[in-house]
């Protein structure tokens, strides 16, 4: 649960405009996946462009078959972005940085300083590895190594003095599931990954599943850290 230091915030779209202007500006999101909040946002900023990467292809058909004005996907990773230096004014990662691989996180922190404006802003949410959804989560995808690796990235990147920090925020977000089956279907079967879940640890994970789920469903808070870092040189 959040506390009085840690606020919960229920659309991650208000924090980012309170850190950086969205109007006007093009923007690149490395790893959209759904890309809900690229939506919102061209949506809420007419004068805002929002490109879309993505290496899932089911996830990017998807996409495409639900087309937004000044919104447009590209299939392509972070660490092989497909525009010339200096294409953009801002970058967003959510939740997007841990799935690189990786040797190749240096990588991707490098190609969204190149196609940055200098003075760009890059904006990385990543999920914390704590809390009770992901001690349900690890039970099959244990992603402590890979989210230890995408800060000691960020890290890695504001040394090099390529990168500037401007602002490092820590924050809860509500997730719900109505059922096993929704969290099943969302959480364990993504069209990006395959778990290599069998029936056996399906059940296990639906017993550690059933004590949260209530009339209204089961609901979490997830910990989650911002950190908005501005391109230097």
């Amino acid at each position: 649960m959040n506390d009085m230091t840690t606020p919960l915030i229920t659309n991650e779209l208000d924090l980012l405009e309170k850190l950086v202007p969205l109007a006007d500006l093009h923007i690149v999101e490395a790893g959209c996946g759904a890309a809900h909040l690229a939506r919102e946002l061209v949506s809420r900023y007419p004068t805002a462009e929002v490109v879309g990467i993505e290496v899932d292809q089911r996830q990017l058909a998807k996409n495409r078959l639900a087309p937004t004005e000044r919104l447009r996907f590209e299939e392509a990773g972070a660490q092989a972005i497909p525009f010339p230096d200096s294409s953009f004014d801002g970058a967003l990662m959510l939740k997007s940085l841990h799935h690189v691989p990786m040797p190749q996180m240096d990588q991707a922190l490098a190609e969204l300083a190149r196609v940055l404006h200098p003075g760009g802003w890059l904006y990385v949410l990543e999920p914390v590895y704590a809390g009770e959804l992901n001690e349900l989560i690890r039970l099959f995808n244990d992603e402590g190594d890979v989210r230890a690796a995408a800060q000691a990235a960020l890290d890695r990147a504001v040394a090099s003095g390529h990168w500037a920090s401007v602002a490092d925020q820590h924050f809860e977000s509500p997730v719900g599931f109505t059922s096993f089956d929704d969290f099943e279907q969302r959480m364990m079967r993504p069209t990006f990954a395959d778990h290599g879940i069998d029936a056996a640890m399906v059940e296990r994970v639906r017993a550690r599943y059933t004590p949260h789920q209530g009339p209204g469903g089961a609901h979490f808070t997830r910990p989650m850290h911002v950190r908005l870092l501005r391109k230097t040189r």
